[in-house]
């Protein structure tokens, strides 16, 4: 096993936001020099840099539910129904707040479901506690070592 502390973790965010997604990568950036943020901006190109033989695979997803072109969930769920994929973690990152949404996520096995803060500190310790948790006191399974 690789020691987690040594390795740059790499997160794929999977966001259509600008300003969200810039947001994510200055927090994560703070909770862990390490981190390696990879972005797209809907699930279709999330799904093309995963099977991408020539990208690294990512320790963990970050998802919005609300995206063009192929929505989160369809993408969470194409993740999770691919054997050489569904080992990702993928972490929900959205504004909603519907019941059915969080259901859904969890049903196809969604790590966790975060609603994402409007008020911009509460969003940057949001992400920075994400951060902290996956990268510090969570066991990652090892990539595989593509490219």
């Amino acid at each position: 096993m690789i020691d987690q502390s040594l390795r740059p973790m790499r997160v794929l965010l999977v966001e259509d936001n600008p300003a969200d997604a810039e947001l994510t990568r200055m927090a994560l950036e703070a909770a862990n020099k390490r981190i390696k943020l990879e972005h797209v901006w809907d699930g279709g190109e999330a799904l093309a840099f995963l099977r991408d033989t020539d990208q690294r695979e990512p320790d963990l997803i970050l998802l919005d539910l609300n995206l063009p072109v192929m929505n989160g969930h369809e993408t969470l769920d194409a993740i999770k129904n691919d054997p050489a994929l569904k080992h990702i973690p993928v972490v929900i990152m959205t504004t909603s707040r519907a019941v059915k949404d969080v259901r859904s996520a969890y049903t196809n096995h969604a790590a966790c479901y975060i609603n994402k803060p409007l008020d911009f500190d509460e969003f940057r310790h949001t992400v920075k506690a994400l951060g902290d948790f996956w990268f510090q006191v969570v066991v990652l399974p090892e990539r595989d070592h593509r490219a």
